[in-house]
């Protein structure tokens, strides 16, 4: 049957041939792809952000600490330096990001296409951390224009603006951006600031393995940081290295040598000082002024040559006493208004940053012992009123002397000056425990102070920092001095936002006469003849207390001259035992090196209030104490100190 209109059958189509096949189809493609790219366009670059501003540093404002006479100590906050030409760089150093960041990054116009695709598969198929597939420019536009935002919108506005920055600016000057703008955590922003927050050297003398270790940060500053990730940063150094031999911006040989050569990373800047100090503060201006919206300055109480010399003491006198299992130590040292002008938290920063000075709980020992005796002077005692040194039940507890022998008849002055435990844990009985407390709360220690008997021996738990300032009203004529490091903080235009002196209220009067003058008279006498002989300063007038805590698991030296108070702690952070390290050991050793060096700076004065002459020595009447004590208090005794032995030149061994 005829089909057509004139029966047979229709003419076939003409069948196009390969090259009109190619070209069709091209063009649909190429009308639905412009299409696509105008509707792309339409949808996601009606609100790009301003790229006018590209030059422009974006940064949080950064916090300069001064010591007392203007001396930069440290800076935290933002860091920036000079943009670094690369030119002047090493070759291998921004091939070490190209290496391990951006393969091909001379080959591409602004992204990669197999790249994307490859981390959408992983990103599908793998769960835990996602793959971005980002070139450095893509990179570059994020960190100048975008916020950090995981979302599909975020991640088409990259790619719209790393093709812009490719038709605006050569590959060398993508590059520079980039490694001059991007974070390398710690505060610091582009490969210069990197260079000297980590290895004290300007970039251009940075080596293959350090450039590959900056390189390896890109990842994520925080969890590859070689300050505080070290394995994890050198790993992944490593993929670097082995990276940049596979593009041939090194040879298997210097990355052999690179791997021989240690590379020395620094915890802080070089120029960053006091550093257990300036983490004290750093919070506290936060709850001054808020977070700070500018850059600001702050003026601290820090004196910087009297710390570099308490740094100096704490480190040679845990390096001299590290047999002995010395292990930590602390120091604080402040005047008699309660000015901090010395801070140390550890031996060394770089390898703890646990600040030991205010953070650290230890117990007091018989540091705590001239709380008990001012409350004894305080209720009528003078330091020539006679005891019995001999074995004393208090409820459960019986507490022992460190020599388990007994001296017999002493004044109350030399059972201080020899850190007697008997005629301590006596007298706190008789003048009440919780009066002991609050005399103890009264000068200074704001730590909770259980009441059991063995208070009386320091099994109390204070920071250095409170015993400083506990110790203090004995070295300015008796008046509260709570320590404190902020004198002032301004703006770096001048706007003085807090001023410790405004609205400064009086000092409190914390310790009156005679009682003051008597626990001065004691107190030298453990420097002259007691427990504390190490501590002695030639031609200074020095009086202090040592402490030693159960099982030598902690040392202490307290001590002051005229206005001027330093308290120092040795011992473990795990809390095991030193080898019979006691008060008047290697904490006296570290106090008499750090004030030697001090004194002489401070041009200090004689404490204060001079002498009065107590009363005739009484008569020796146990019978009439114990009828006027009051009752020993029940219930369960704490654990007691082992008590303060003498000097270690005394020691019975």
């Amino acid at each position: 049957m005829a089909n057509g209109p004139f029966g047979g059958n229709p003419p076939a189509k003409p069948q196009r041939t390969p090259l009109q096949a190619l070209i069709y189809w091209g063009s649909v493609v190429g009308v639905w792809g412009l299409i696509f790219v105008v509707a792309f366009f339409a949808v996601f670059a009606s609100d790009l952000p301003d790229t006018s501003k590209l030059y422009d540093v974006k940064r949080q404002p950064s916090i300069n600490y001064l010591d007392r006479s203007g001396a930069l100590l440290a800076v935290r906050g933002s860091q920036y330096a000079p943009p670094v030409d690369l030119d002047a760089l090493p070759k291998y150093v921004p091939a070490a990001f190209i290496a391990i960041e951006d393969r091909q990054f001379y080959h591409h116009f602004g992204f990669n296409p197999w790249g994307i695709i490859r981390s959408a598969a992983w990103n599908l198929t793998h769960d835990g951390p996602q793959r971005g597939g980002s070139t450095i420019t893509q990179q570059l536009a994020r960190n100048l224009f975008l916020s950090p935002a995981q979302n599909y919108r975020r991640k088409a506005q990259e790619l719209i603006l790393a093709i812009w920055l490719e038709l605006k600016f050569s590959k060398k000057q993508i590059l520079a951006l980039y490694m001059n703008r991007v974070y390398f955590g710690a505060g610091a922003y582009g490969i210069e600031a990197a260079s000297q927050r980590y290895f004290n050297k300007p970039a251009n003398q940075l080596t293959i393995g350090e450039a590959a270790l900056l390189a390896g940060m890109m990842k994520g500053p925080a969890r590859y940081s070689p300050v505080s990730a070290k394995e994890r940063a050198a790993r992944r150094a490593t993929i670097v290295l082995d990276e940049m031999v596979r593009i041939k911006a090194i040879t298997a040989e210097e990355r052999d040598e690179a791997f021989r050569t240690p590379v020395q990373v620094s915890a802080t800047l070089a120029n960053q000082r006091a550093q257990y100090f300036t983490d004290y503060i750093d919070a506290q201006v936060r709850s001054l002024v808020g977070e700070p919206t500018e850059d600001l300055v702050v003026e601290t109480t820090m004196d910087l040559p009297i710390q570099v010399a308490a740094e100096r003491a704490v480190k040679l006198g845990v390096e001299g006493h590290i047999k002995q299992g010395v292990q930590q130590a602390a120091l604080v040292a402040i005047d008699g208004e309660g000015r901090i002008r010395a801070y140390v938290g550890g031996a060394d920063y770089n390898d703890s940053q646990f600040d030991r000075a205010t953070t650290a709980r230890r117990q007091a020992g018989s540091a705590f012992k001239p709380f008990v005796f001012l409350t004894a002077m305080e209720a009528g005692r003078t330091p020539n009123v006679m005891v019995v040194d001999e074995p004393v039940k208090i409820g459960n507890w019986e507490p022992k002397n460190y020599t388990n022998k007994y001296l017999g008849p002493i004044t109350l002055q030399t059972a201080l000056a020899q850190s007697i435990n008997t005629v301590a844990a006596r007298l706190a009985n008789e003048v009440g425990t919780s009066n002991v407390a609050a005399t103890a709360r009264r000068l200074g220690i704001t730590s909770k102070i259980q009441l059991d008997p063995s208070m009386a021996l320091g099994a109390v738990e204070v920071s250095p920092m409170e015993m400083a300032q506990a110790y203090a009203p004995f070295a300015n004529g008796g008046f509260l001095a709570k320590g404190y490091g902020i004198e002032r903080i301004r703006t770096a235009s001048g706007k003085v936002l807090y001023d410790h002196s405004v609205d400064k209220q009086a000092r409190a009067a914390v310790i009156g006469s005679p009682s003051l003058q008597y626990m001065n008279q004691m107190m030298r006498e453990v420097v002259a003849t007691g427990t504390g002989t190490r501590a002695r300063v030639a031609s200074y007038d020095i009086a202090g207390k040592t402490g030693t805590t159960s099982d030598y698991k902690d040392a202490w030296f307290v001590g002051y001259t005229g206005g001027f108070v330093t308290a120092v702690w040795t011992g473990k952070d795990d809390a095991t035992p030193m080898k019979r390290v006691t008060g008047g050991g290697a904490p006296a050793e570290v106090w008499r090196v750090f004030m030697a060096a001090a004194l002489p700076r401070l041009k200090a004065t004689p404490i204060p209030g001079g002498f009065i002459e107590p009363p005739p020595v009484a008569p020796i009447d146990p019978i009439g104490d114990l009828v006027d004590a009051p009752p020993a208090p029940e219930g369960p005794a704490a654990e007691a100190p082992a008590g303060e032995p003498p000097p270690a030149d005394q020691l019975p061994y």
